[in-house]
């Protein structure tokens, strides 16, 4: 998964263990993350996105999309395709 975290942090002028501290992580686990060896657990996601005030999406992707990529709209559906639905938003107050 491809992530914006190292961007982010650096626009913060946090260093690594500076944001690791302020996650009770441990500095590696903020290397592997900004390099891509490590996908954070669901938990650390959320709190990585609360730390920079963005949503997950906006720091984490799939591989092989970009937040840039991800802005371009997509060629129509083909007959050979199936066409993609938009999801539900979810009502989180719930949870």
């Amino acid at each position: 998964m491809k992530n914006r975290l190292k961007v982010l942090r650096a626009e913060s002028d946090w260093s690594q263990a500076r944001l690791a501290d302020e996650l009770g992580v441990s500095r590696q686990t903020i290397n592997a993350i900004e390099t891509g060896r490590y996908d954070p657990s669901l938990p650390l996601a959320f709190e990585l996105a609360r730390v920079f005030g963005k949503k997950i999406e906006e720091l984490f992707f799939p591989d092989g999309n970009t937040p840039e990529r991800a802005k371009k709209p997509k060629a129509a559906a083909s007959a050979d395709s199936p066409e993609q639905l938009p999801l539900p938003e979810l009502d989180v107050s719930l949870m």
